[in-house]
């Protein structure tokens, strides 16, 4: 090639300084592009390993609330005690046009046609699910052991997410706990702290005549300490979000209407 032949684009780049700004623009971009395709292809392959991770967390933490997870027990088996269910919170009643192994509660929640917006929303969640999966606990009998419903509401930073297991009677706490949430560690993630978890057990929902009476604040209701769970030392807010979303899920806008056929053993 003459050198007064016209170089072409490719040879003027092949040919210009290595720490020239066209090619330290040019591996840049070049190490972007392929950085990019590397997690988004990693992201693909990987997805299907997150969706069984998060499903075994959700599981694990069914059967912590109900009391008997074994750490050394496959997660998968010991979860088959459990019989899942959707449930129509109107008239709380089984809907069996769901199969319960592929609802999604949080997706019902966000698609009008299976959720409301909610006027009066002491737990913060915006709209309602009118469907959502429900897990009893049968004894050896069959009778029913414990029926594990899952709750969530906003505390201070974050949505928190959990499980609260009522015994068969339909009014006492065997236990509760969140399984995600985004609170300040030390103050109001001490809801995952044992010792406040622990303060749930054998605690009532609502008194004789059927008026809810749980409450989770500083100072005992009236209505006295069977119904009463301290508050979470420094976090106000938090204690105050815990005690809305409670007491939101086991009235008459949650699941209210279940509690009320499981006492009179409609379930």
């Amino acid at each position: 090639m003459s050198e007064n032949t016209p170089k072409g684009p490719i040879r003027r780049f092949l040919d210009a300084p290595a720490d020239g700004v066209g090619k330290t623009v040019f591996v840049a971009v070049t190490l972007c592009l392929v950085a990019s395709m590397v997690v988004s292809a990693a992201a693909v392959a990987l997805r299907p390993v997150q969706a069984v991770n998060a499903l075994k967390d959700k599981q694990t933490n069914i059967l912590q609330v109900a009391g008997i997870y074994d750490p050394g027990a496959d997660v998968v088996e010991a979860f088959q005690a459990f019989e899942p269910h959707v449930l129509e919170l109107a008239n709380g009643t089984f809907a069996d046009q769901f199969d319960p192994a592929t609802f999604d509660d949080r997706r019902a929640a966000d698609d009008p046609a299976t959720s409301i917006a909610l006027d009066d929303d002491p737990a913060g969640i915006g709209r309602k699910g009118q469907y959502v999966t429900i897990y009893l606990l049968r004894d050896n009998s069959g009778a029913i052991d414990k029926v594990i419903l899952p709750i969530h509401g906003y505390g201070l930073w974050s949505t928190l997410y959990g499980f609260i297991a009522i015994e068969e009677n339909g009014n006492d706490i065997f236990a509760l706990q969140f399984y995600e949430h985004a609170e300040t560690p030390g103050l109001g993630a001490e809801v995952d702290n044992p010792r406040w978890k622990a303060l749930w057990n054998g605690k009532r929902l609502a008194d004789d005549n059927g008026q809810l009476q749980i409450t989770v604040a500083k100072t005992q209701p009236a209505a006295g300490k069977e119904y009463h769970i301290d508050a979470l030392a420094g976090a106000t807010l938090t204690t105050a979000g815990v005690d809305n979303l409670v007491k939101f899920w086991m009235g008459e806008a949650g699941f209210g209407p279940f509690l009320e056929n499981l006492k009179a053993g409609d379930v």
